[in-house]
């Protein structure tokens, strides 16, 4: 599973890396266009906002995938080690839930109802925007079973892992 994980760390680093470098390619062309040749480029901005997107929610993913996100600790803190550890536990099964129901269910059902309906610029079905959801909550549940077995594998908080 380490393996598993090591390589996922790697691809969406990979995939956020390119994004964010095409990213700032599309912006910097439709401020050239739209300011030196004052022709907008039509189809840069739009595509732009996916690739947002897209690097929203894998750049997420990665971050349950670094246990880098934003959390309140100073209450769990307080806890003994044990305590401290169940409530790691909780936290993660609680996020696995919010992935599945959200990301996962509502994802699906978003890319269901969006892949019938074309973008303005570039006449490509919306529920390619929409697709991002649902893979990223399938990497965030990944993540979570990962963190949840390594805590109970090595008997420690996350903090001394």
């Amino acid at each position: 599973m380490k393996a598993v994980k090591k390589a996922l760390d790697k691809t969406l680093a990979i995939i956020c890396i390119g994004l964010f470098g095409f990213l700032v390619l599309l912006v910097t062309w439709q401020v050239f266009t739209r300011f030196v040749l004052n022709n907008p480029s039509v189809f840069s901005e739009e595509l732009a906002k996916y690739c947002f997107v897209w690097l929203v929610l894998f750049g997420a993913a990665y971050v349950f995938g670094e246990r880098g996100h934003m959390a309140v600790e100073f209450i769990k803190n307080k806890f003994p080690t044990k305590v401290k550890m169940m409530v790691e536990i909780l936290i993660e099964v609680i996020t696995i839930l919010f992935a599945l129901t959200v990301l996962l269910y509502g994802g699906y059902l978003a890319v269901d109802v969006a892949w019938n309906q074309l973008s303005a610029s570039l006449q490509i079905p919306v529920g390619y925007l929409y697709a991002g959801i649902p893979i990223s909550g399938l990497f965030i549940v990944f993540y979570c079973i990962y963190n949840i077995t390594s805590i109970i594998k090595n008997n420690k908080t996350i903090e001394q892992l």
